[in-house]
């Protein structure tokens, strides 16, 4: 059931984006913005390098390889849907409307269940999760 809440997560997140896409607002205009998607640009790099070469799993199945700690992982237990959902207010304030800012929601709402999905996954497959779990935060370091 996991797996189906996720795909059905990953599927929310990509229709907020792309209503943002299609309203014109997902990419930012004003300079503060737009400082903010290149920095979310630059920590989803960063996450991806961090990662490796694993693949990318629409069902949020766990990946081989052990636990990732290093890189944005250190700080924060979710840096690629942090990234997502960082990126997309951005363009959704910059863009103020009630369409962005559901748009915005549905990225949010959905990056969130992926992310509970996962980490049920996850501590399933690697017992050391629930160790890094209490030390790092969801998606802002030290906060949240």
């Amino acid at each position: 059931m996991l797996k189906w809440g996720s795909l059905a997560a990953l599927l929310l997140m990509s229709a907020g984006l792309l209503a943002l896409f299609a309203a014109g607002h997902l990419f930012a205009r004003h300079p503060i913005s737009i400082a903010v998607q290149a920095a979310a640009v630059a920590l989803l790099i960063a996450a991806r390098m961090a990662f490796g070469v694993r693949s990318f799993h629409a069902t949020a199945n766990p990946t081989e390889g052990g636990l990732v700690t290093s890189g944005p992982y250190r700080y924060i237990r979710h840096p690629i849907y942090a990234a997502a959902i960082y990126f997309t207010w951005a363009g959704a304030l910059d863009g103020w409307s009630w369409t962005t800012v559901a748009g915005a929601l549905a990225v949010t709402v959905g990056g969130f269940l992926r992310m509970l999905a996962e980490e049920r996954l996850v501590a399933e497959r690697y017992p050391e999760y629930r160790e890094y779990q209490a030390r790092t935060h969801r998606i802002i370091p030290y906060v949240l």
